[in-house]
């Protein structure tokens, strides 16, 4: 599974040093990276060791050292960038009418993958809506899971503002999905036992790489309380049986354009 370039290699053991799973080693000081005995069934397929290595001298079968360009210390963002990129996220609840073409949807996508997995499972996977009429349905069937529950409580305390989001609704507004004019769920299969956290990293990336292809995101809880709870709007929305983690997030061009920097309480730490 190992390549070594041997004219490359400095045989300094940094690839070994930092295989999170201890699967590649040097025999001795005169030695190549290799993998222990039994070390490709545990191998993580992570890529650390070709990322490590400073000569580009390691590649491995499945991470190849072709698919892992270099760094480019340029495009580093200072802290300052950052912590104006990162305090300046929105939620986007009004969105142009312009249509999201699927290769920027894509792109997204594409960026989203590189997010955290645990072990690497990376067993993300994505629903794509990009039709208006589509997305409108959901909406409405995920209003008529509110009527139901609006049936049976009519002030539910767990969701208050059920009443005015069906009144609202009924007044040809849509609070539910904000017309939005793309639609992406994350799911996760049951065997992913951290799947929940692993589809809420890649939709963070995804929101996060948004705005730099001019778009805005909203996280959909509203949809995502009746794919908990109602299967019509689930079969609707076409998550497979076996993937209970589930988020649905709404993707548009902004409507509105925001000047100034958002504040937040501050945080509660207990040093301990």
């Amino acid at each position: 599974m190992l390549t070594i370039d041997q004219t490359k290699c400095k045989q300094d053991g940094l690839c070994a040093a930092d295989c999170p799973t201890a699967v590649i080693h040097l025999k001795d000081q005169e030695s190549y990276p290799e993998f222990v005995p039994g070390g490709e069934q545990l191998c993580l397929r992570c890529g650390h060791c070709v990322a490590a290595c400073p000569h580009g001298a390691l590649s491995h079968v499945e991470v190849p050292l072709s698919a892992c360009p270099p760094l480019h210390k340029e495009l580093a963002i200072r802290h300052e960038q950052a912590v104006q990129f990162l305090r300046s996220r929105r939620s986007i609840r009004r969105f142009q009418k312009k249509t999201v073409e699927k290769k920027v949807l894509q792109e997204l996508i594409e960026i989203a993958r590189y997010a955290p997995t645990g072990s690497n499972t990376q067993l993300v996977n994505w629903i794509v809506f990009d039709d208006r009429e589509k997305i409108h349905r959901i909406a409405e069937e995920t209003v008529n899971w509110m009527r139901l529950v609006l049936e049976k409580d009519p002030q539910p305390a767990s969701l208050p503002y059920m009443p005015m989001i069906v009144a609202a609704w009924d007044m040809k507004m849509d609070v539910v999905l904000r017309n939005a004019p793309a639609l992406v769920v994350a799911c996760a299969p049951r065997k992913d036992s951290n799947g929940m956290v692993n589809l809420t990293l890649a939709l963070s990336y995804l929101e996060l790489a948004a705005p730099g292809l001019g778009l805005g995101t909203c996280w959909a809880g509203l949809l995502q309380g009746a794919l908990l709870s109602h299967q019509p709007v689930r079969d609707l929305v076409g998550i497979p049986e076996d993937h209970p983690h589930h988020y649905p997030m709404m993707v548009g061009f902004p409507k509105v354009q925001y000047y100034r920097l958002p504040e937040r309480r501050q945080p509660r730490i207990d040093w301990r």
